[in-house]
């Protein structure tokens, strides 16, 4: 009896406390196979069933098809499984697993899930956009019209810190499992990239540990993805050491016959070579020697594409701890490690969630169609970067997939029907219209793969592949698809790919991916034979797709472009399309430079006519008169634009430019210091900072000051009815700063913030004003005898400062308090200053 069982009582009497349930257990112990039945022997799913959602669709089946067997039951009937192209499940069924996407979907056309008693999220650790987003909806279904839904989130590894005060009020059981221990070994030295494999450095890695003893029963080999596994087992082929072993491959695109023959057990000693889908779902019996590279395809959003694409990358540290643990299964095992410890030292601790690395745009499309308005506000167990969520909302506004309020359109829905990227879905629906499905596809799966061909090949590479290959026109595109056929014709032989700049293992990764956007297509009724379709109809299916990506040349001396969204960027030289005005690029690659800036290079670029942006995208089209500051004339130029969104296509010049405009980029050169006003001098400084003080000491007078906002408005009166730094630089400018003021504001200013104040002797001093500083009058020694107090400004609010000055008009003290000054400071003055200059008075 598997570990889990030990949790039944537990389980049924968490079951009468609550709808929702968090359940761990080490990875082996049968939760994926065994809660499931638990549930449905413990009668807690009445007359429903119970979906258990899976993160892969290898897993689902062979889930679903072991519980079959379990319970003696055909699958199908009982027990049944949904995944992508295939539905093996009937009305009859009480434990259905299922992709994790698939149940999102269905909650569109049966939002309260009519039937489902119970939703299990398996392995919920790898924290899959569509689990958590499952996971938020069906609590909110939960919350309002099925409060009888029954939630258990399960994994081997999960963090319940952050899920548990998610889920409250919840109950939280934990099995313990039966594993053994493992002896974990590293590799000494490091790999190196490109001289060292990861799969000949695995059959490296068996052959020693053959040579010592200590290849026991089975043995499990993790690769990232078919291609690498495939080339493993060629290694092991080769190796002594395996000689009479089962080589068996195991990964989601084989046949469901070769999935289950690398996990049914056989009678000599089996080399399983497997994806991460080994790693928690799936445990395979007899493991007991399991050999890692550390290595998995890991969906993230691709900046320079503008898709998620799959990118191999070191797992984390928990990812290794799963796998190694595999070994330990059924009794003591060992596991290699293609990795330094120092290495492993450096790696991730957990993986991060799919929600913070890829582009949500799909996801928030089947959102709104949920009816979700605010998708910032939805409730995300971990949200969306703001910036991601911004890109993502923009997007699906450019391919037409939600109108201006936010919601979706007939044609967002359709593409919510593709398990595809919204941009990929854009394309084929364009495609379907004109058909062409099948380059498209062709195209897609090119855009999406690796870089299909050498970057500076070389002139003699590039010269014969435009040879071999004939004229692509002007699409970037088109020429990757006349290689890719090119190199298919030849069984991607290196030699002949090498020899026309070819990636050949790149090349021969695209057929697949090919063959998956074509079943797509199919599924969705989309026709796919039709006659060769004009390369100008492939070119629009493209723009469908990356209209966001539009680009218009600047001028014919360079490769430079406006693209929309206000960005910049330059055509890659090596592109077919180097003669276009008007293109769009289905790559964008931001590369950093040593000065700090950012190059940004267009690539995979395609030459499109204004025309097609118009039958495309007939209400993105607008326009306007765009006013600037031409720096060398010294005066506000205008021109008329047309715009396809934000990026203008065509301009003719407007004189005189609108006057409003001309006066605000007018204003802007004098307030940047540009444009100086000849009469804006030290007496309207002065004035400023007597309305300023006055404002200040008085707040109870309600007089306004002068900021930054009153001295714009100030130079646009003066600029207004102007285009040219000419006609304003000599206009008056104290009258208009004078004028924001009413009349009897500026007789309080001055009566009590005067320009002069007469001392108690008689003589007058000019008040000297600045905004930094509190005012303040100058007088020599000689000028204040017979003075003995100061005016004060403000109706006495505001004390003068006085800058007391030797005959040399240097000052010798600066005070408020006179009195004080002559008596207790004046004599020692006097005494120094009366022997430097004996001809002056001194009392």
């Amino acid at each position: 009896m598997l570990p889990i069982h030990a949790i039944r009582t537990d389980l049924a009497a968490a079951l009468k406390r609550s709808r929702r349930l968090i359940l761990t257990a080490p990875t082996g112990s049968g939760k994926s196979t065994q809660v499931p039945q638990l549930l449905l022997d413990l009668g807690a799913l009445g007359d429903g069933r119970a979906v258990v959602l899976q993160p892969r669709r290898l897993a689902t089946r062979l889930l679903a098809k072991r519980v079959a067997e379990e319970r003696g039951v055909p699958l199908g009937g009982e027990v049944g499984y949904q995944i992508r192209f295939e539905s093996v499940c009937g009305p009859d069924t009480r434990i259905q697993f299922e992709t994790e996407g698939i149940l999102l979907r269905q909650m569109l056309s049966r939002p309260d899930l009519p039937g489902v008693s119970a939703i299990l999220f398996d392995e919920f650790h790898e924290r899959h956009v569509y689990g958590d987003v499952t996971l938020a909806q069906a609590l909110r279904l939960q919350q309002t019209t099925r409060p009888d839904l029954l939630l258990v989130v399960m994994s081997a590894t999960l963090d319940t810190r952050l899920l548990q005060p998610y889920l409250e009020p919840c109950v939280h059981l934990h099995s313990e499992g039966r594993t053994f221990p493992v002896d974990i070994e590293h590799i000494a030295t490091p790999l190196h990239p490109g001289r060292d494999t990861p799969w000949d450095a695995a059959a490296e890695a068996y052959e020693r540990a053959a040579r010592a003893g200590k290849t026991p029963a089975d043995t499990l080999v993790f690769m990232p993805g078919a291609y690498e596994i495939q080339r493993t087992l060629d290694a092991l082929r080769r190796t002594p050491a395996a000689k009479g072993a089962l080589l068996l491959p195991l990964h989601g695109e084989l046949p469901p016959q070769e999935q289950d023959a690398a996990v049914a057990p056989h009678d000599q000693p089996k080399i399983v070579v497997a994806t991460n889908v080994a790693e928690t779902s799936l445990t395979i019996d007899g493991i007991r020697l399991v050999i890692d590279a550390g290595l998995a395809r890991v969906a993230r959003f691709d900046p320079w594409r503008g898709i998620n694409t799959l990118l191999i990358e070191n797992i984390s540290r928990a990812s290794a701890d799963q796998r190694a643990g595999r070994a330990g299964r059924t009794a003591p095992g060992r596991a290699i490690r293609l990795w330094t410890e120092h290495e492993h030292a450096g790696r991730a601790a957990h993986d991060l969630p799919e929600i913070k690395r890829v582009d949500p745009s799909e996801i928030l499309l089947t959102l709104k169609a949920l009816g979700v308005d605010d998708v910032a506000a939805f409730p995300w167990l971990e949200p969306p970067e703001p910036r991601a969520l911004e890109r993502a909302l923009t997007l699906l506004h450019d391919l037409g997939a939600l109108d201006a309020d936010g919601a979706p359109t007939p044609l967002g829905r359709r593409m919510l029907s593709f398990p595809l990227h919204p941009r990929y879905a854009r394309m084929l629906l364009a495609a379907a219209e004109r058909g062409a499905v099948r380059p498209v596809a062709l195209i897609a799966a090119i855009a999406q793969g690796r870089p299909l061909l050498v970057r500076n090949a070389g002139k003699h590479a590039a010269d014969l592949r435009r040879d071999t290959l004939g004229d692509a026109g002007a699409s970037d595109l088109l020429l990757l698809m006349r290689a890719w056929t090119y190199a298919r014709r030849h069984r991607f032989d290196l030699d002949r790919c090498r020899r026309l700049g070819i990636h050949a293992a790149a090349a021969r990764q695209v057929g697949p991916l090919w063959d998956h956007f074509l079943r797509i297509a199919q599924s969705q009724k989309l026709p796919l034979e039709s006659a060769p379709p004009e390369d100008d109809d492939i070119a629009k299916c493209v723009l469908a797709g990356f209209s966001d990506q539009v680009a218009r040349r600047l001028d014919r001396g360079s490769l430079r472009c406006d693209l929309v969204h206000k960005r910049r960027g330059e055509l890659a030289r090596e592109s077919v399309a180097d003669d276009a005005d008007l293109l769009v690029a289905s790559e964008i690659h931001e590369i950093g430079r040593g000065d700090g800036e950012t190059h940004v290079l267009l690539t995979q670029a395609t030459a499109i006519r204004e025309e097609w942006l118009r039958e495309l995208y007939p209400d993105d089209f607008s326009e306007r008169v765009a006013v600037d500051w031409d720096s060398a004339a010294k005066r506000a130029v205008a021109r008329r634009e047309i715009l396809f969104r934000d990026l203008p296509l065509a301009s003719r010049p407007l004189d005189p430019p609108p006057a409003e405009e001309a006066a605000q980029q007018l204003a802007a050169a004098v307030l940047s210091g540009e444009c100086p006003l000849k009469h804006w001098d030290r007496a309207v400084d002065q004035w400023i900072a007597r309305v300023n003080h006055l404002a200040k000491t008085c707040p109870d007078w309600e007089l306004p000051a002068y900021g930054e906002a009153e001295r714009e408005l100030i130079i646009q009166q003066i600029c207004h009815g102007a285009v040219s730094y000419k006609d304003i630089k000599d206009r008056p400018v104290l009258h208009t700063v004078k004028s924001l003021l009413a009349p009897a504001q500026t007789a309080l200013v001055e009566q009590h913030m005067p320009e002069r104040v007469t001392l108690s002797n008689g003589r007058a001093v000019k008040v000297q004003y600045a905004d930094a500083a509190e005012p303040f009058v100058s007088a020599r020694i000689q000028e204040l005898f017979g003075v003995e107090s100061l005016p004060a400004l403000a109706a006495g609010r505001l004390p003068l400062v006085l800058h007391i000055l030797a005959p040399s008009h240097r000052p010798v003290q600066i005070t408020q308090d006179l009195p004080g000054f002559w008596r207790d400071h004046y004599p020692r003055i006097k005494k120094e200053l009366s022997r430097k200059y004996p001809k002056h008075e001194w009392r």
